[in-house]
């Protein structure tokens, strides 16, 4: 199984892998480890990555960048409005609401959604890496932004399952850095130990963030995260763009915002010019040929001037820096380091705020770009059973305090509570007990919408159904459980009633024990927190219970506490009969989420392989159109060079009018064909070209295939004669084998002259009377007849041996005639030592 993990970056992606040899950063079909997050639609196909971005530029409003802001959103968001006006493709709204782009595709205009647009990313990723692998790929994990809210998180989930990947999970971008930077390192304190603290500055192309984590020997714990979305490297080349658009309209008199492809080039170039200047402080040039109306347009700019524009920019580093200490209590000295990752940390500027803050130089021993990717590696290989990976254990933190409302059934109200604190652990669930006679509905939202980068709250309804009174009237004690899965997705997750039921009744389980059904271990305090509340009241100083914003909390009534921190409203005198319980699972129905209908969404797995297809069909008919002018050319060059002599005239001059006007046809009538069109001209081309190619081929291997057969008849006369000659090294061989290897050869050596002779007879442009691979075959059958034969080992002797000789060890057995010079020379000295007796 492979594991694999995607960084999906705003501008760019990078893809590691975990081999045997470590974690890996594949590159693509460009030897470049860095792909563009861009897809473009044409008239024939989409091209993906390093393909689409030079059509950036050449086709604007059907190529799609800069989409990763706009997951999950509205399309009347006060952010996709102001994208809106930066982007030079068009947004449109969707059936749902939701924000989607309106292209040209296969000369038709096609409404796509943000989960489409990233699954094609995710899908080109994924043929990248089964490229590099050899292998299919189904299992990943993929990389997100700390701030992502729970319908952002689902829309990228959601965009997994339209690729046909399973994410495994979804982890935020310094959690990965962290992993990667922590899980290596030998001089971690102990878990007794105080922990080593840890910061991480990322700031990419589009959004700065910050996280606090804490390392002991194999855990990781994530104390803090701040952030700004809206600060990144982009927001540093969009004042440089604004700066020479102001310098080129009172210098050339050129409106560049007027037009969509010289403000793409401007914007590409001072890209580049940023670049520069993090590794130069003088001047650098910016020049740009036929900029706008055939005019050339030149500037400068240096880093000084460049940190200048950008003063508040820097400044607003700072805000997250403070935000994160401050939520992690922790003080600057309690920094051990600070870890620098996203291509914008290069800015000078940028790195120097840093430093300022933390008073200390930050550290680079991570890669820049491609630590989040490998930190995404090695989570998926921690989550796979393939590979063995060193324990470490992440805990990640809930970046936004999540509550949870309900009706109250006595005063028709709200009540809310605030389940998930700011920074909590996550994964995490509670248990929450209602005392219910009927089904009713909970909502989960976030607590906070002020500092909320998403401007919906609310995150989804869940109605627990199945509710009915207990047998002696009483309302039925429900358990709901509520979590924040690895992922960060907040549901909730099962729901189930304890009933109270007699002894006497013959469903009740002996000893009181569950009907576990719904896999929740209510006892494990370990694993949830247990908080009960009902419909009158919740304790407002135990409970903690939240402000929120949306809704009154209902706090007329206050109940006892038990020991178990559980709010008992029973009234004091209640029947306390001897009961046993039984535990019943209740169905939960999602009322609202911000997920994809399954009906959506199989329509858009369709589409996607229906587009999948597409490109397929339109890749193999580019490599036929590509098959066909290669040839042209090939053929051309060869029948003007070493294919010459191996063609009459006459063909030679049917030959070059048929490629001359193949080539001519290529780029008219012939330029936007099928693939089976291409096929039969190439077939054309080779029906002509194949025989003398193969002449030309046979001309250089047959004299070598002669050579080695007449070498190899040689040998084997020489051993003919041999053993003619008596030699001991083929007495051994029967006279009767050695007649058929005198025939063998003899009848090989003829059958070579004659072809020989024969093709001797012909010219160069002719069919020739014999190929290569019969004298190889001829070759063959003489080796199959002879060598066996003259490679015959000698048979084995045997000798008799006395009482008092001991055989040899096998170890140091010797060759028979060393064995018999021993013999010999042992009878001759017994015989001696008898005569002088």
């Amino acid at each position: 199984m492979a594991v694999v993990g995607f960084d999906v970056g705003f501008q760019n992606c990078y893809i590691a892998v975990v081999k045997s040899g470590g974690i890996e950063t594949i590159s693509n079909e460009f030897t470049d480890r860095c792909t563009p997050a861009v897809v473009s639609f044409g008239s024939k196909n989409r091209t993906i990555g390093n393909a689409a971005r030079n059509q950036m530029i050449t086709n604007p409003g059907s190529t799609i960048f800069h989409f990763k802001r706009l997951h999950g959103r509205l399309f009347q968001d006060q952010v996709v409005q102001t994208e809106k006006g930066c982007l030079p493709y068009d947004l449109v709204p969707l059936n749902d609401g939701k924000v989607g782009v309106k292209v040209a595709y296969l000369d038709e205009e096609h409404h796509f959604s943000i989960e489409q647009i990233t699954a094609m990313l995710l899908t080109k990723m994924k043929e990248i890496t089964e490229a590099n692998l050899q292998k299919k790929v189904v299992e990943c994990v993929i990389s997100i932004p700390s701030f992502f809210t729970d319908s952002e998180r689902r829309s990228v989930l959601d965009a997994a399952k339209i690729a046909g990947l399973n994410c495994l999970k979804l982890i935020n971008d310094n959690t990965a850095v962290a992993l990667n930077y922590g899980i290596y390192k030998e001089d971690l304190p102990g878990t007794d130990e105080k922990p080593r603290i840890v910061a991480f500055v990322d700031m990419g192309h589009s959004a700065l963030q910050v996280s606090v984590c804490a390392f002991s020997t194999g855990t990781v714990k994530v104390l803090s995260t701040a952030f700004d979305p809206y600060l990144g490297g982009k927001d540093f080349d969009q004042r440089l763009v604004e700066y020479f658009c102001a310098e080129f309209k009172s210098k050339y008199k050129l409106d560049v915002k007027s037009r969509v492809r010289a403000l793409l080039r401007l914007t590409q170039e001072c890209e580049k010019l940023k670049k520069l200047m993090s590794s130069n402080a003088t001047d650098i040039p910016l020049n740009i040929e036929c900029f706008m109306d055939d005019k050339d347009v030149s500037g400068k700019m240096n880093r000084a001037k460049f940190e200048e524009l950008c003063g508040d920019l820097i400044e607003r580093v700072r805000v997250p820096l403070v935000a994160a200490l401050e939520q992690a209590h922790v003080q600057l000295q309690d920094i051990s380091a600070v870890e620098i990752v996203g291509g914008a940390t290069r800015i000078p500027a940028v790195k120097a705020q840093i430093c300022k803050f933390f008073k200390r130089d930050v550290s680079t021993t991570l890669n820049a770009d491609e630590a989040v990717a490998k930190g995404c590696a090695l989570q998926c290989a921690m989550m796979s059973p393939a590979f063995r990976v060193r324990d470490f254990t992440i805990t990640d933190a809930v970046p936004f305090p999540i509550s949870l409302s309900w009706t109250s059934e006595a005063d028709e109200g709200k009540s809310c509570h605030e389940i998930f604190g700011r920074n909590q652990p996550c994964p995490s669930a509670k248990i929450i007990t209602f005392y219910r006679n009927k089904p009713f509905v909970l909502e989960a939202f976030y607590s906070d919408p002020d500092s909320l980068p998403f401007p919906e709250a609310k995150i989804g309804e869940y109605k627990v159904q199945n509710i009915q009174p207990q047998q002696n009237g009483e309302k039925a004690k429900v358990k709901v459980k509520v979590q924040v899965d690895c992922s960060g997705i907040v549901s909730v997750t099962s729901a189930m009633a304890v009933l109270r039921v007699s002894a006497d009744d013959e469903t009740t389980k002996v000893n009181g024990e569950m009907d576990n059904d719904d896999g929740i271990d209510v006892d494990a305090q370990d694993k949830t927190q247990e908080t009960s509340s009902d419909q009158l009241s919740i304790d407002k100083e135990n409970l903690q219970t939240a402000q929120c914003p949306l809704m009154k909390p209902d706090l007329n009534h206050t109940d006892a506490l038990s020991m178990n921190g559980e709010v008992n409203n029973q009234p004091p005198d209640a029947k306390k009969a001897r009961m046993k319980v039984k535990h019943v699972g209740l169905p939960i129905e999602k009322m609202t989420t911000q997920q994809l209908p399954k009906e959506r969404l199989s329509t858009y797995i369709v589409q996607e392989r229906k587009m999948i297809q597409q490109d397929c069909q339109e890749k193999e008919r580019n490599n036929a159109k590509n098959a066909v002018e290669e040839n042209v050319y090939y053929y051309r060059h060869k029948l003007e060079g070493p294919f010459q002599t191996f063609l009459n005239a006459e063909d030679r001059r049917t030959f070059f009018e048929l490629l001359n006007g193949t080539e001519d046809w290529l780029y008219e009538e012939g330029a936007d064909q099928d693939k089976q069109t291409y096929l039969n001209k190439l077939e054309e081309i080779q029906k002509l070209g194949l025989p003398v190619q193969d002449r030309y081929q046979e001309s250089i291997k047959r004299p070598q295939m002669f050579e080695e057969l007449s070498a190899k008849i040689q040998n084997y006369m020489t051993i003919m004669e041999e053993f003619k000659n008596g030699n001991d090294n083929y007495s051994h061989i029967d006279a009767m084998d050695m007649d058929k290897v005198k025939v063998c050869v003899e009848d090989t050596q003829l059958w070579m002259t004659n072809m020989q002779n024969s093709q001797d007879k012909l010219a160069p442009d002719q069919e020739p009377s014999i190929h290569s691979t019969q004298i190889q075959m001829k070759l063959q059958a003489l080796n199959n007849i002879c060598e066996e034969i003259v490679s015959k080992p000698k048979p084995r002797v045997d000798y008799p041996m006395d009482d008092d000789i001991q055989p040899e060890p096998q170890h140091n057995k010797k060759s028979p005639e060393d064995v018999t010079m021993e013999y010999t020379d042992f009878v001759q000295n017994d015989a001696e030592h008898k005569h002088i007796e």
